[in-house]
């Protein structure tokens, strides 16, 4: 997973959460987007994402050697 890939990941769970705590999406969706997020945070600090591994997309740049 590509350094631009982590960044979105967590502004976007930061985002979420922030509209979750303060009360701006509430109920199911609510809990679901919190959910995602919390997945996306997991995904960044981990730095790898199983679907992309099923849907074989690569984020990161690979060096190739000559």
């Amino acid at each position: 997973m590509g350094n631009t890939d982590k960044i979105i990941r967590f502004v976007i769970a930061i985002i979420v959460g922030i509209l979750f705590f303060t009360g701006t999406i509430s109920g199911t969706l609510g809990i679901l987007l919190l959910v995602l997020a919390g997945v996306f945070v997991l995904t960044s600090l981990v730095s790898f994402c199983p679907l992309y591994t099923i849907f074989g997309i690569r984020t990161c740049p690979i060096d190739k050697k000559d």
